[in-house]
């Protein structure tokens, strides 16, 4: 897919100027440098303190992935290598909550307010790193479809996409057309409201009721200027059952 330059009001994501300056000078590894870039990216969309990413979110997604396809034999290997660089280079703190119920090592970018957290927190072991080898049965499922304009716009507008999620925007792409799929995004993006339920609902408005070719609501697809205006009245009157002036009528009563 050819991008085609940044929406209006596109999200973005702060980063530690060091990532763009010094570090960045440093960073010769590709595998590295994308891993930092998407794992800053799912941090930023965090709500606990302190915000933290478990490892097999990194290995199972399915943008660093794409990313990385092409790159070698192993991709997940090379996730994981390119993770061990970055805590190297004290970019990332790995650690892992002992009886605590959280499953598997997880990921905190390596700022003053992590590392106390850390050193205050005795449930928590620090690790250096982790074992780069894992084989074919170990491997991390993650979703190897391609990036389609729909999961496009939702990660560049939105952010990260859950398997549940995944699964209905499949389906709304079957169901919509893509210029429909697009002015919705930019609607939800404008109006501040970037969510799928909201995105959603215009859809489904628009296919029951009906968009002109500005993206207005409330007429009946295939309505035209050419049409003859009762047919308006008697689409009102199907789906409402009673003509507009017959509830003022009944309220006047």
């Amino acid at each position: 897919m050819v991008f085609e330059g940044f929406p209006a009001k596109v999200l973005c994501t702060p980063f530690p100027d060091p990532i763009l300056n010094s570090l960045l000078e440093t960073i010769t590894d590709l595998a590295e440098l994308k891993v930092v870039l998407r794992a800053i990216f799912l941090l930023n969309r965090q709500k606990s303190f302190p915000p933290a990413i478990p490892v097999e979110m990194l290995l199972s997604d399915g943008v660093l992935n794409r990313g990385l396809d092409g790159h070698g034999d192993n991709i997940q290997g090379d996730i994981l290598k390119g993770l061990n660089l970055a805590v190297g280079r004290n970019i990332f703190q790995l650690f892992k909550i002992k009886e605590s119920g959280i499953e598997g090592n997880q990921l905190l970018l390596n700022t003053d307010s992590a590392r106390r957290w850390l050193s205050n927190n005795k449930d928590v072991i620090v690790l250096s790193s982790l074992p780069e080898d894992i084989d074919g049965n170990q491997k991390i499922a993650y979703s190897n479809r391609p990036k389609s304009n729909i999961f496009a716009l939702y990660e560049d507008n939105i952010g990260t996409i859950s398997p549940m999620l995944a699964e209905e925007l499949k389906l709304a792409e079957k169901e919509y057309n893509h210029a429909w799929i697009e002015e919705a995004f930019q609607i939800a993006v404008n109006q501040n409201k970037r969510s799928w339920g909201y995105i959603s609902a215009i859809l489904r408005r628009w296919s029951t009721e009906g968009r002109d070719d500005r993206g207005e609501y409330g007429k009946s697809r295939g309505y035209t200027q050419e049409d003859n205006p009762g047919k308006y009245i008697e689409e009102y009157q199907r789906r409402r059952g009673r003509l507009p002036w017959e509830q003022s009528d009944k309220q006047g009563k």
